[in-house]
């Protein structure tokens, strides 16, 4: 073990004695957008707000500053929480067919600005402008696809078991709602949880995260063209140091009915703690793990392609990105040989917004740290690099393949969030599902197989929320979004989405003549 942690040690040594530079990345890429979609105010009752002092905001390929944005605090966070509360009041009283329509409009207003808000995105996060321009039609799709289910929220009529009396339920909105979200989807965060909430009734106060607030700003501008009423919907941006004090006034005033973050396991659970005090309604989408099987009767190509969209996507910097890669033992060989050819053909690094990058930074250089160290480690225990394994200049990672992956090895084992596809070996199918059910989060699953009773078998038996079957991009705004185990509570998106923002009233109304 001590000549292990040596090895490790070395080899993160030399990684940062090298880092070569990025080729492609120039420092004179500028963010240049339409105005007034980059917004550097925080945004409370329906107007642009200054704060005390302002945070930088960086360009995560070059290091260089992008903006400075209102460093909102505990009193900009409270004036938030009344004037939501105040707004709701009124926003409540609005018919679901008024809350459609000024849904539709902000919908109609993120298409037609797609181009600037996917620049902003590029620009904050890293990620390439195709993923970019990808994410907010995402994005925008729940605000489509919530204004027509503000339309759809019925209660029911039951069959009562007495003549002299009827039985409603009625669906009502919480109340104000807590939006807390992250920086690699930092539009869709917003509308998947903010197009659910003002659907059924709910006001919120948005707390983006702090590497990418100017996406949250950009859609609040928006949201502020397409006619939401003031105090609807609040943005307080805040820098790192201010998040702890802000994120205790959202979770904890008791104006607050509802808290949806998104992050990861170790926040949600102090989120969560935060909120006990006053009992309130909590969604939670947290860390995963997710494993992506190959069987020996898998079409390979598509399994390939699969694993490719899956785990390379954002860098590897999404929640449902494949982290351990599981390949029966018929096809390993193969595997590995079609998935290196495809890494040389299909992946560049570089700034997002050359149009020939596919992977552009992790978000700050503690992220590539923790993927130099996941693969140090891994080597250190003797798995074998077949494509990348360098750190590079800033945040940048080479993206990696290895073989000969075991379950002792760190990223097996913990999250990466990086460009990272470790491949193991096995041998049956129950071998795998072991595996793959080996963790105590449960976000999503992948597997490819022609055989269609071992499709059921695999299906039914992995303990995720969301399973891609010879699939692997699984996200819409028609599906459910959410997981098991410590993956978090409640599900995003689909028709359930909306049920996490409504309480059911039971009415009995008596006296009735039979």
């Amino acid at each position: 073990m001590a000549a292990s942690m040596s090895a490790v040690r070395a080899l993160r040594r030399l990684s940062r004695r090298l880092l070569p530079a990025v080729p492609s990345v120039r420092r004179t890429h500028s963010l240049d957008v339409s105005a007034p979609l980059l917004r550097t105010q925080g945004y409370i009752n329906g107007r642009w707000t200054s704060a005390a002092s302002v945070f930088p905001v960086l360009d995560p390929a070059t290091g260089g500053e992008l903006a400075r944005v209102a460093d909102c605090g505990p009193g900009e966070a409270k004036r938030a929480v009344d004037a939501a509360y105040g707004a709701f009041q009124s926003w409540k009283q609005f018919t679901a067919k008024e809350r459609s329509l000024v849904l539709r409009r902000w919908f109609d207003l993120m298409t037609e600005h797609k181009d600037d808000l996917a620049k902003i995105i590029t620009f904050e996060s890293g990620k390439p402008l195709s993923e970019a321009l990808g994410e907010i039609l995402y994005s925008a799709s729940f605000l489509e696809w919530f204004s027509e289910e503000a339309r759809r929220v019925y209660g029911d009529i039951v069959p009562s078991p007495f003549k002299d009396r009827k039985m409603l339920l009625l669906k009502q909105p919480v109340g104000v709602a807590s939006i807390i979200t992250p920086w690699n989807f930092p539009s869709a965060m917003i509308t998947r949880k903010v197009g659910a909430a003002l659907a059924a009734g709910c006001t919120v106060v948005i707390k983006p995260a702090e590497d990418t607030p100017l996406s949250a700003l950009a859609l609040a501008e928006l949201a502020e063209q397409a006619g939401v009423p003031e105090g609807v919907l609040n943005v307080v941006p805040c820098s790192r140091e201010n998040t702890p004090s802000v994120g205790q006034v959202l979770c904890t005033d008791p104006l607050v009915a509802k808290i949806s973050f998104t992050g990861s396991t170790a926040t949600g659970k102090v989120l969560l703690k935060m909120a006990a005090d006053t009992v309130k309604r909590a969604s939670m989408e947290l860390g995963g793990h997710a494993p992506f099987i190959v069987f020996n009767s898998a079409d390979l190509d598509r399994a390939v392609k699969g694993a490719m969209g899956s785990k390379f996507r954002n860098s590897g910097q999404t929640c449902v990105c494949s982290n351990r890669i599981l390949v029966q033992s018929g096809v390993y060989e193969v595997f590995l040989q079609k998935v290196g050819a495809a890494m040389d053909r299909d992946l560049k690094v570089g700034h997002g917004i050359e149009p020939s990058t596919t992977q552009g930074p992790l978000i700050n250089q503690r992220a590539a740290e923790k993927v130099a160290h996941q693969i140090a480690d891994a080597v250190s225990l003797g798995a074998k690099v077949l494509r990348g394994g360098s750190r590079l200049a800033g945040s940048f990672v080479e993206p990696t393949l290895l073989a000969d992956v075991t379950t002792a090895m760190l990223c097996t084992r913990e999250e990466t969030f990086g460009p990272l596809m470790p491949v193991l070996r096995f041998d049956t199918e129950e071998e795998a599902v072991a595996i793959a059910n080996a963790t105590n989060v449960g976000l999503a699953g992948y597997f490819f197989s022609q055989d269609v009773s071992q499709i059921w078998r695999v299906a039914e038996a992995l303990e995720v929320g969301m399973v891609g079957v010879n699939e692997g991009l699984l996200s819409a705004a028609e599906g459910a979004f959410g997981g098991y185990k410590q993956s978090g509570l409640g599900r995003e998106g689909s028709k359930y989405g909306i049920d996490e923002y409504l309480e059911v009233k039971y009415v009995c109304y008596g006296g009735l003549e039979p």
